[in-house]
């Protein structure tokens, strides 16, 4: 009985709370209804009494701060391309510039010769990655100066300037690089590539194709750089031979030749002052 008592309250008052929110919903619209009526008839009224105002936009002033974007294609424009194109075209210049680095100048040379001198010495961590990648940065741009100072003569000022379009700045910006990459590819190296792409034999520099040349590029450093590494090591490998050796004569097999041999290639190498021989040998095989 309890239970029943309690559940007919429980529906009364919900069946009261739905009814109070009919009422006053009722009540809302016949109040927003009597306003509408109110202010047409205000309106009406003013209609009647007085001109009707025009509101006209204000013209914004050209002087006015803003953002103007745009594609100027007509004839005798000045420039083709718009300040955010600019920024669209650095930015994924940018984003690509670790690959372009690798790929088209000398780094890839420079910084495999100095990671296999660090371990011909014998020192895993020293001098640390970020010290070797900073040095072969500045080595590079030594090295592509010229490659540099003709494709910004030739490419990106009048390009900034706005007076060379796109498609003209890429052919004049990217022949300095490619003759670049011809003079340090060997020959069998780009005909390995024609050969994998399954393409005509190129005649002379402009049907060498970008896909071919760049690959091409990259083997002849990678050979150029263990070639140079090879000479590098032979120096230390002897230390290692000899420290070894010693130590076999004088029974001390229980002592790591390393811990001898690794001071001994690091007094040799300041000695001769080994990092401007390298340094000097590395700018030098460029031609």
């Amino acid at each position: 009985m309890r239970l029943q008592s309690l559940y007919l309250l429980i529906v009364r008052i919900c069946v009261l709370t739905i009814l109070c929110a009919t009422f006053g919903l009722a009540q809302a619209e016949a109040g927003s209804a009597q306003s509408a009526a109110t202010i047409s008839d205000s309106l009406a009224e003013s209609k009647s009494s007085a001109p009707v105002a025009k509101f006209i936009a204000p013209k914004t002033s050209s002087s006015a701060p803003g953002v103007e974007i745009r594609f100027n294609g007509g004839a005798g424009k000045s420039s083709d391309t718009s300040l955010a194109m600019r920024v669209v075209i650095g930015m994924t210049m940018l984003a690509v510039l670790p690959a372009l680095l690798m790929s088209l100048t000398a780094f890839m040379r420079i910084i495999i010769v100095l990671s296999m001198l660090r371990h011909a010495i014998g020192m895993q961590e020293t001098p640390p990655n970020t010290v070797l990648i900073g040095l072969a940065l500045f080595l590079t741009m030594i090295t592509m100066s010229p490659v540099l100072e003709k494709v910004n003569q030739d490419a990106f000022q009048p390009f900034m300037q706005g007076s060379l379009s796109m498609e003209t700045t890429y052919d004049k910006g990217i022949l300095p690089i490619r003759e670049f990459m011809v003079r340090q590819t060997r020959e069998q190296d780009l005909a390995l590539m024609v050969e994998l792409s399954k393409a005509k034999a190129p005649r002379n520099m402009d049907d060498i194709s970008n896909v071919q040349l760049i690959p091409a590029f990259m083997l002849s450093e990678l050979r150029a750089a263990f070639q140079i590494g090879f000479v590098i090591f032979l120096p230390f490998l002897l230390i290692d031979l000899i420290v070894s050796s010693i130590l076999m004569a004088l029974g001390m097999m229980m002592m790591p030749p390393t811990t001898i041999a690794l001071p001994l290639k690091i007094l040799m190498f300041v000695l001769i002052d080994g990092w401007s021989l390298v340094l000097k040998a590395l700018v030098g095989s460029f031609h």
